[in-house]
């Protein structure tokens, strides 16, 4: 399954979880737990709360990197739950991607009314 196939299952199971929890509203972390279970159902390997080591010259700095969801290695998905989008998490989920020489990642917000409002692609070369 490539990248864009993923997307569309992603964004369908993040409409799911938003509908299926009444919306806008909750922690983060909630949202993202419902997220994994619904990819999961729909037979989708998922990663929560990646330890990914950032390399500096070299060097492995103590700070790891640590994404919200990485599915099937192959996209990274940010969640939020926040009313006020800002353009950082674009830039955040890009240097992810250049960091793990992937290609895809959807910056999934929780926090707008309709959740198709609060998804955004984020690529690397694709």
């Amino acid at each position: 399954m490539n990248e864009n196939e993923l997307s569309k299952i992603i964004v369908e199971s993040a409409i799911e979880v938003h509908r299926g929890l009444g919306g806008p509203g909750l922690l983060e972390s909630v949202y993202e737990e419902a997220l994994v279970w619904e990819l999961e159902q729909r037979g989708l390997y998922v990663e929560r709360q990646l330890s990914v080591p950032i390399l500096y010259k070299g060097y492995a700095l103590a700070t790891p990197l640590r994404l919200d969801l990485l599915v099937e290695k192959q996209v990274v998905v940010e969640v939020k739950s926040t009313a006020q989008y800002n353009s950082i998490f674009e830039a955040q989920t890009l240097t992810y991607l250049k960091m793990l020489n992937l290609k895809l990642g959807l910056i999934v917000n929780f926090g707008e009314r309709l959740v198709k409002d609060g998804i955004h692609r984020v690529v690397n070369g694709l």
